[in-house]
């Protein structure tokens, strides 16, 4: 790696990349293509060696690991604001032969508001999963939600404890726009046939929620023309 770039590169990439023996467009190009597409690891470890680049598929996953929390934070830093109203739903993700629940939110206009897998489905996880949200994007002012009485009963515990007046809609036809917007998500998790571990599936879900953000337009200050590629690999910058 060139001098200069490594004066270029965000610090906390800098102290992540120390420890992997690899260039850094090597990294970030297998990392990326693991998240935004649906191939195996396997694939990817065809793939570099048909371009004359020997890793091993277990070195890409760690890569994934390390480097997708410190591009998770670089791109909070310039995540788009949300709209204050949300749809929120929870979809289920594979973890060691075991259904586990990723709590979603969108805005009105299908932008992704925030993420987290959970181990349970009640109202313990979903008042987290809403305190976690509020917390990054500010208090909506309404919330769509499915017939979940512990989604229903997390919302009424908020409003109670923190004084708020969210508007909560519960009518199951009204949140379509959230469960379509899963798709996207579950597209890219089934090729890998569930996860072996909760915390590799903590932090793997967040590259994919990460690149389907940057996908849907979500990353600010970005000059005009650039591709979801090159944003991703900004991050690092």
């Amino acid at each position: 790696m060139k001098k200069s770039m490594k004066k270029m590169l965000n610090p906390a990439v800098a102290r992540v990349l120390k420890r992997l023996h690899y260039p850094l467009d090597v990294i970030l190009t297998c990392v990326r293509w693991y998240v935004a597409y649906p191939l195996s690891l396997r694939h990817l470890e065809e793939m570099m060696s048909e371009r004359g680049i020997s890793v091993d598929h277990s070195t890409v996953h760690r890569w994934a690991l390390k480097l997708l929390p410190v591009l998770e934070k670089a791109f909070h830093l310039r995540k788009r604001s949300v709209g204050k109203s949300w749809g929120m739903d929870e979809t289920y993700i594979k973890v060691k032969g075991v259904w586990k629940y990723l709590y979603r939110a969108v805005d009105k206009d299908g932008k992704t508001v925030d993420f987290l897998l959970r181990a349970r489905r009640d109202r313990h996880a979903a008042q987290s999963y809403f305190e976690r949200s509020i917390v990054h994007n500010g208090m909506p002012e309404t919330v769509t939600i499915d017939q979940s009485g512990s989604n229903l009963a997390a919302l009424k515990a908020i409003n109670l404890e923190r004084g708020a007046s969210i508007k909560i809609r519960q009518k199951k036809y009204l949140n379509n726009i959230v469960e379509q917007d899963h798709r996207g998500i579950k597209r890219r998790t089934r090729p890998m046939l569930g996860f072996k571990k909760f915390d590799s599936a903590r932090i793997l879900l967040v590259g994919i929620e990460l690149m389907h953000m940057i996908n849907k337009g979500q990353i600010k200050n970005c000059k005009p023309g650039r591709t979801p590629a090159q944003l991703f690999y900004s991050l690092a910058a």
